[in-house]
């Protein structure tokens, strides 16, 4: 079995019940124009116990699939909104 894979991403969104929407960024280089970007990706979340707020900063790990869209949880809070 292959380890889990870990990100760690800022919280977007905190709408949703026991859910956030963390979105993590990357740099990657544009193969023509050899400048960096950055790409962005969303993954909604499990919060058991709604501890994150929009701007926390947070570690998740990917998970058995808990609905249509979640399929990582919250490891911990890396950092909070000031």
């Amino acid at each position: 079995m292959s380890p889990r894979k870990r990100l760690i991403g800022e919280v977007i969104s905190d709408k949703p019940d026991k859910t956030v929407v963390v979105q993590v960024s990357r740099k990657a280089m544009h193969p023509t124009y050899k400048k960096y970007i950055t790409k962005r990706h969303r993954y909604h979340v499990h919060d058991e116990e709604n501890r994150c707020k929009v701007g926390d900063r947070v570690e998740i790990e990917e998970t058995r699939p808990l609905s249509k869209l979640k399929h990582f949880r919250v490891i911990r809070v890396v950092g909070e909104e000031r």
